[in-house]
């Protein structure tokens, strides 16, 4: 049976940084996943919770649902949005995409 199965024999003197070169490749997939995925994601978290930190009454906003209104009052966890008139619905602050110009409302 030896013969389909071929005998495995160390190696002398091998290269000495072999394992450095090897893992050097999963080194430069992680500096480019780092890069151009996660470092970009953390930046417009960090955008976006400073957005919401700085929210105050009379600013027009638009909801992750698509709802466009202006804030009436703002708490701090709940934001109160008009979105018609003597129609205001409360939302979370998180809930808020983004900041519209003055005027959009």
């Amino acid at each position: 049976m030896s013969f389909l199965i071929s005998d495995a024999w160390a190696q002398a003197g091998g290269e000495a940084g072999g394992s450095l070169f090897s893992l050097l490749p999963l080194v430069v997939i992680f500096v480019l996943f780092y890069f151009l995925l996660i470092r970009p994601q953390q930046k417009r978290a960090k955008q976006h919770k400073e957005m919401v930190a700085a929210l105050k009454k009379g600013e027009e906003i638009v909801t992750n649902g698509g709802l466009l209104g202006k804030v009436t009052d703002v708490d701090d966890n709940f934001v109160t949005v008009e979105i018609a008139s003597g129609l205001n619905v409360r939302i979370q602050r998180q809930a808020i995409a983004q900041v519209m110009p003055k005027g959009t409302y």
